[in-house]
């Protein structure tokens, strides 16, 4: 196995204006290359935010519509119990 197919993802959560929910979604991306997307699409009032999920769906949201965006390393998933 290579370190790109173990290399955890990072959670995204993406506020936009005027709705209440926001978009979350694992992308495979690290976090500085998140942040530079972000940064990049927020350079421009006409921008757009494009990220792809690790499952291979896009998101895209127009970059005035962006309220803020949470970027934070993936929780890994556990399967089973826990004893208290």
């Amino acid at each position: 196995m290579d370190d790109e197919s173990r290399r955890p993802g990072v959670e995204v959560k993406i506020g936009v204006l005027h709705t209440a929910r926001e978009i979350v979604l694992d992308s495979p991306l690290a976090p500085d290359e998140v942040e530079q997307a972000v940064a990049a699409a927020l350079k421009s009032v006409d921008g757009q935010l494009v990220l792809t999920d690790d499952r291979g769906r896009k998101v895209i949201v127009p970059a005035n519509l962006v309220a803020y965006v949470d970027i934070a390393q993936a929780d890994t998933r556990r399967v089973g119990f826990a004893a208290p």
